[in-house]
């Protein structure tokens, strides 16, 4: 029978819960395992009250005791991790927000992977309303240095990787517009480096510009772009900005934290 201890007379089970967070951020800030003291010292609790709710994340192994008296986050939250990690869909996160932004801009928002030396359209919030015929369907392909998104992951890569994308592809060009020489594409990836946007300007469609931002997944990668698409003239700079702001949020969703972003 375990003995009472200052903290644990009549603890409301939220409190509980807080205080296991607690303990378990403070294990997440650190690499080894950390000893109840200073577990106590970091965390303001009693060692008695730290000491019975770790072992009772133990028996559940969110937490692990490598030694008596030390502790670290334990297997069963990679476990956890990773069956959400696989549950998450690029297209499920994305679809609601798309539409929302399609819903303020009314103008087609483009979800996009690369596969290759393609993108590939995986989904579309779109409406009549917007007044644009819809080039590309839904499983559609182009070329990446022709459209936003495609440019967005070229600027991911290397400069080998651009170079022996140029040669494999000769840039081919679609239109008047359309970027067709390395030294030009390597200048316009500098810009998109730089601001995380990109443009298609009429270089896949004439009469049609796009706007792209990335989305990126837990561990940084870009996975997709998002796009928007609207007719040449009509496409306004301040939706850059809105752009950028749901790509953030669909990152999130997958599990991305940027460099800035508080921990």
């Amino acid at each position: 029978m375990r003995k009472k201890d200052p903290d644990a007379v009549s603890t409301p089970t939220v409190q509980v819960i807080e205080r296991m967070f607690t303990l378990m951020d403070v294990l997440a800030s650190r690499e080894d395992a950390i000893s109840l003291k200073e577990i106590s010292e970091k965390t303001g609790l009693h060692p008695s009250t730290a000491h019975r709710i770790l072992n009772d994340l133990a028996t559940g192994r969110f937490v692990d005791r490598p030694q008596p008296g030390s502790y670290r986050l334990g297997m069963r939250l990679l476990e956890l991790g990773n069956m959400v990690k696989a549950r998450l869909n690029v297209r499920d996160a994305a679809i609601a927000p798309m539409r929302e932004l399609h819903r303020q801009i009314q103008q087609p928002v483009n979800l996009s992977l690369r596969q290759g030396d393609e993108i590939v359209y995986i989904e579309r919030a779109y409406s009549e309303r917007s007044g644009m015929q819809v080039i590309r369907a839904v499983g559609g392909r182009a070329p990446l240095h022709l459209t936003s998104v495609g440019k967005l992951f070229l600027a991911a890569d290397d400069p080998q990787r651009v170079r022996a994308y140029a040669t494999r592809t000769g840039l081919a060009g679609h239109t008047k517009n359309s970027i067709t020489q390395l030294p030009v594409l390597e200048r316009e990836l500098v810009k998109i480096r730089q601001s995380g946007v990109s443009h298609d300007d009429e270089e896949l469609e004439l009469g049609v510009h796009c706007l792209a931002a990335g989305i990126h997944d837990d561990q940084g990668k870009l996975v997709a772009g998002l796009s928007i698409s609207a007719p040449t003239g009509r496409l306004d700079k301040e939706w850059a900005v809105k752009l950028q702001g749901v790509a953030n949020e669909i990152s999130r969703m997958l599990g991305h934290r940027s460099p800035t972003a508080p921990t």
